[in-house]
């Protein structure tokens, strides 16, 4: 990259630009979209009542969900205008702050658990991120990480990257993600496909885990500390 390109203001720059467009759509999907699945699929391992970190926690709406669900939510975003339009809507135990994945504001095993759902993919080194957020979940702690996977049309954020142009998204495959995970000293204990509204209940059924990777909008996976 070039010494004028900062990958982190770029990346504050573009989602402070997109609030109003993301806060639009980020109800929905919570609630009966993309991510609706995501808080059941937390609550199989994490117990509510459970300190949590939202990690690009964006417009807030999905910490939102998860108090609602009895979760202590604290929500952190690179993007001070993300964060602000998060604080106006924040309900009792529910806090924000503007942070650094790669550098967490917060203690060394602040968090029973940490989430973290299409915004690792942000990032400038995801490995340095899961290092991160090993360090501040408990011993046996869990982070719960959304994917996007390889039929999601955000992917295209990084395409530019095949021309040599510097770009802000680190797209990765669900299986190099898993790679990259238990390197790094997770242990995946479970996962979960996203699909598009398209594919047929039959054909999800029938599929291997490495298709159903393979044909996902999004990979959940849930890792356990070791």
């Amino acid at each position: 990259m070039t010494q004028s390109f900062q990958w982190h203001n770029e990346v504050k720059k573009k989602w402070d630009s997109n609030v109003t467009f993301w806060s639009e759509r980020s109800r929905s999907m919570w609630e009966n979209g993309s991510r609706a699945t995501i808080a059941p699929f937390f609550a199989k391992h994490v117990p509510s009542t459970s300190s949590i970190a939202d990690v690009g926690c964006g417009d807030g709406y999905g910490s939102y969900k998860l108090n609602q669900a009895g979760y202590d939510v604290t929500g952190i975003d690179l993007s001070p205008k993300m964060i602000e339009h998060a604080s106006q809507v924040a309900q009792e135990r529910l806090k924000f702050q503007v942070g650094d994945l790669e550098a967490l504001p917060f203690a060394d095993e602040a968090f029973d658990a940490v989430i973290a759902i299409n915004s690792i993919e942000w990032t400038e080194s995801p490995c340095a991120v899961l290092k991160e957020l090993k360090r501040v979940v408990k011993p046996a702690g869990y982070v719960c990480v959304g994917l996007l996977g390889p039929t999601a049309g955000p992917r295209q954020n990084s395409y530019r990257r095949l021309f040599g142009e510097e770009v802000i998204c680190n797209t990765m495959m669900p299986w190099e993600f898993e790679q990259m995970a238990t390197e790094t000293g997770w242990k995946v204990v479970d996962g979960e496909a996203v699909y598009k509204k398209n594919v047929p209940q039959d054909v999800k059924e029938g599929l291997s885990k490495e298709l159903q990777q393979a044909l996902s909008f999004m990979w959940l996976f849930m890792l356990k500390k070791s």
